[in-house]
């Protein structure tokens, strides 16, 4: 492994994964002891399926702590996969966006969507995998959830956007790894801020675009809002 993919290992404030709660999970996964694909493909689920999409209360949170909340979005997950990536000597590094707010509709409505910025900041996790890198968006969502969407929009076929969604391709969407780009909100991407070794140094140069005011109404009272709405579609209520 060449000293420029190397660096693609490090252990970061954001990334911590030799944390215990970290450790546990991986040692009790067995996923050191699994070949390079197999890592990737395990821990892509577990982060996919096993944390559940919802919102955190900031982006900027280390691997641990989205781990034991148990829920994620776009910037959380990644954080979370490339701590587990990077645990097991899987090479992963950090593409950032800004994507526009329309495929939160649903998830969020009324006026905190009117008042939420007009774009947001996105984010999805490449990993490098015989010499070639692949990008990981397709974690945001867990399967759970958006099989419930699907059910709930069963006429859909083609394009959808809403509810965490931005796909051309509802019913089927390209989520499963299997040595392949995945995507699930792609399609809402309209700026491209580059590739970051790690997220500690994306969030110095792009964080979200609140104000504190509105950054504190977010994390006591509107992701609430939305973890419920989210909720409420998962368990098909």
């Amino acid at each position: 492994m060449t000293k420029e993919i190397k660096q693609y290992l490090e252990e970061t404030i954001l990334l911590d994964y030799n944390h215990p709660l970290i450790q546990f999970v991986v040692n009790n996964r067995g996923w050191k002891n699994l070949n390079e694909r197999d890592k990737i493909k395990q821990i892509y689920l577990f982060v996919r399926d096993e944390t559940l999409f919802g919102y955190n209360k900031s982006d900027d949170i280390k691997a641990s702590e989205v781990l034991k909340d148990g829920y994620g979005q776009c910037n959380t997950k990644s954080i979370l996969l490339m701590a587990l990536l990077r645990s097991v000597g899987i090479p992963c590094r950090l593409h950032g966006f800004m994507i526009e707010k329309p495929l939160q509709k649903g998830a969020i409505s009324g006026i905190w969507y009117k008042l939420a910025p007009k774009n947001l900041v996105h984010t999805w996790v490449e990993v490098y995998y015989k010499k070639k890198w692949y990008d990981l968006e397709g974690v945001i969502l867990d399967k759970e959830y958006i099989t419930q969407l699907q059910n709930k929009f069963k006429n859909c076929t083609g394009n959808f956007c809403g509810y965490g969604v931005y796909t051309d391709n509802f019913q089927n969407p390209n989520i499963e790894w299997n040595e392949n780009n995945t995507y699930i909100q792609h399609l809402g991407i309209n700026q491209d801020f580059g590739v970051f070794n790690s997220p500690d140094e994306f969030f110095k140069k792009h964080p979200q675009e609140l104000s504190p005011l509105k950054e504190i109404i977010y994390k006591n009272f509107v992701r609430k809002i939305m973890n419920n709405n989210i909720k409420r579609i998962r368990e098909a209520i």
